[in-house]
């Protein structure tokens, strides 16, 4: 739900093979916000049967969601997580079961999404900023790598994931803020981006330091003729290579931010 347009959103609409999907929002990460809920409607509604769960108000959603949190999740086309407080949002899901949920919905073939933490929950491990400084967090695993975003919004997470990684946390990816790590079961499919400069990264560590390979991007707003399909992470691409060798020292290259990651 960006605000500066639809495209990463038309996009997660257009892998769900339905003419008027099932949408469901978790707003979690925000405290269940009602700005964020408004938002949502706002843009799904008119095309989607919309709806949401609420783990902090006494009525959960719309359309009888309290009664079975369960059914109604599992009978979605797209689940929807929004951004905020990774680490608040996975402490409630463990308390209410969603996390079990969330898996059963992700082995099912549900289209999962999300911008921030709505991104970084899907993965093993992640960098959360949203309390002080960067650190590592534990996600719900579905994705066996690490994730950082707000790549280049936030400059100082870049240091802090290749400090993370030197340090023992998982390979993983990186993304600029309006960039999209679509997930095809645990294998990136493509990066995409709404901005034509955004950019998405792997980065691993290789016995000496940490190597990041910048990835191909599909820009969203390209004419269809000329929207090429990223190759996934595993390939190799012609894109500009850091190293860093120090620990503590931030590599020089520009990079991501508030990314959103697709598990279909």
């Amino acid at each position: 739900m960006e605000r500066e347009g639809t495209l990463l959103d038309d996009y997660v609409l257009s892998l769900v093979p339905s003419a008027r999907p099932r949408v469901c929002f978790l707003p979690t990460a925000s405290g269940d916000a009602d700005h964020y809920v408004v938002r949502f409607y706002r843009r799904f509604s008119p095309a989607c049967e919309a709806s949401h769960v609420s783990l902090f108000r006494r009525d959960q959603g719309t359309g009888g969601v309290e009664d079975d949190l369960a059914s109604h999740l599992l009978s979605q086309d797209l689940i929807y997580v929004g951004g905020g407080n990774v680490l608040s949002m996975l402490g409630a899901w463990r308390a209410h079961g969603l996390d079990a949920i969330l898996r059963k919905a992700w082995r099912r073939g549900i289209v999962m999404c999300g911008p921030s933490a709505g991104s970084l929950c899907w993965f093993d491990q992640a960098l959360s900023a949203f309390h002080g400084d960067p650190r590592p967090v534990r996600g719900l695993g579905l994705l066996p790598y690490s994730n950082c975003v707000h790549y280049d919004a936030e400059p100082e997470r870049r240091a802090e994931y290749h400090r993370a990684i030197a340090d023992g946390m998982c390979g993983g990816f990186a993304a600029d803020d309006g960039v999209g790590l679509h997930f095809l079961g645990t294998r990136l499919e493509r990066a995409v981006s709404s901005r034509p400069d955004g950019h998405a990264y792997m980065v691993q560590s290789d016995g000496d330091g940490v190597l990041e390979t910048r990835l191909e991007v599909s820009y969203l707003g390209a004419p269809p003729a000329s929207t090429e399909v990223a190759r996934p992470a595993q390939e190799p691409v012609s894109a500009p290579v850091t190293r860093s060798r120090s620990k503590a020292a931030p590599v020089s290259a520009a990079i991501v931010g508030a990314s959103s990651a697709v598990a279909a």
